[in-house]
């Protein structure tokens, strides 16, 4: 790289994304968002500037590398809903490979050579074993992870045109800035501690735990939490590592450590001091009792270990957000239900 050190980060108003955006400013980038706020918030634009386009807008791509030639691009832009994706599979084509292939075409035209990808341990589908390494077989069982997997493979295959990459699958996203600067707002919401949040504070709502008879210690699904802060390090970290090499490279993002779903709201009550009101339900189709990582190629490759990764952070730094006022002007429609699957729960409205 060059030495403007200027990142293009697509998706850099989303939840990952900027906290990439912050943790690239404090590694002395200059991070350029370009996103088209379509589930991302403006709110949330604090480092840089920013382009408010699609990546399937290949005109805007190509003015603004002219205007803010950048040395890299972060590639997060991208729709993420598990369920979504069954339900509405062509967009999720067309917005996650279609626009990744748009992203790697302006790039190739404009001589840019290098990328972070921002992918997902859904490409591997349900686990043969655990933990999950890099070489398993990759067999996503959604839309969703499909799209993410056949952007993978792509980026992969530009290595043809000398192409830098790499790609980070990472598990489940948790937590808010260290210093309550921006955090987690979807529409619909799906994760599990935004979702209990709201069951605590709503009396309206309770959080459906879908399967408590799985073959796990206390009977829920067990996941891999990872805090979100810990994630943008890590995009920060493989982005410095590319620069002296070539070729693509996947790496799994997280702790190795299994979290369950009462260990989650076992946490929350800590925290919070408030018991997350929850109702019973049937396990969903799809949903394996278990996903944990074997992150120790980022760790040993990358320099990288997760530092705010306990739960008890992970659960305090996203309730801090949670109560910060600022949190509540980022909401622009009325909240929908979520489904989702980093802790086989939902949010649902229910009078009791």
């Amino acid at each position: 790289m060059s030495s403007g050190k200027t990142v293009l980060v697509t998706g850099g108003a989303g939840y990952i994304g900027s906290h990439a955006c912050k943790a690239l400013a404090a590694a002395g980038y200059t991070p350029i968002t370009f996103d088209d706020l379509s589930t991302g918030h403006a709110e949330a634009i604090l480092w840089g500037p920013k382009v408010i386009a699609s990546t399937l807008n290949r005109d805007a791509l190509r003015e603004t590398i002219k205007a803010h030639p950048p040395n890299a691009v972060m590639h997060f832009a991208a729709k993420s809903l598990v369920g979504e994706s069954s339900l509405d599979p062509e967009s999720y084509y067309l917005g996650n490979v279609v626009g990744t292939l748009t992203l790697l075409e302006v790039m190739r035209e404009t001589g840019l050579d290098t990328i972070v990808f921002s992918s997902t341990a859904a490409v591997y589908g349900l686990p043969s074993s655990v933990p999950i390494v890099e070489t398993d077989p990759k067999v996503p069982i959604s839309p969703y992870g499909r799209t993410k997997l056949t952007s993978e493979q792509m980026i992969e295959d530009f290595s043809a045109y000398g192409l830098k990459s790499v790609r980070l699958r990472y598990f489940n996203a948790a937590g808010a800035d260290l210093d309550n600067q921006i955090g987690e707002r979807h529409d619909p919401e799906t994760h599990l501690i935004p979702n209990a949040f709201r069951a605590i504070v709503d009396p309206q709502t309770k959080l459906t735990l879908f399967g408590t008879d799985y073959p796990t210690e206390d009977g829920t699904c067990v996941r891999d939490y990872i805090h979100v802060t810990d994630l943008a390090e890590a995009h920060v970290r493989a982005l410095e590592w590319i620069e002296t090499g070539k070729g693509s490279h996947a790496f799994n993002l997280g702790t190795g450590k299994g979290v369950s779903v009462r260990e989650i709201l076992e946490a929350i009550t800590r925290v919070t001091g408030h018991n997350v009101p929850v109702v019973l339900g049937q396990r969903r189709a799809g949903d394996p009792p278990v996903l944990v990582s074997d992150a120790q190629k980022a760790s040993r490759d990358l320099a990288w270990s997760p530092q705010y990764s306990d739960l008890e952070t992970i659960v305090q730094t996203a309730w801090d957000w949670h109560q910060n006022p600022d949190q509540h002007r980022w909401e622009r429609v009325p909240e929908a239900e979520g489904i989702f699957r980093d802790g086989c729960a939902r949010l649902s409205n229910r009078r009791m």
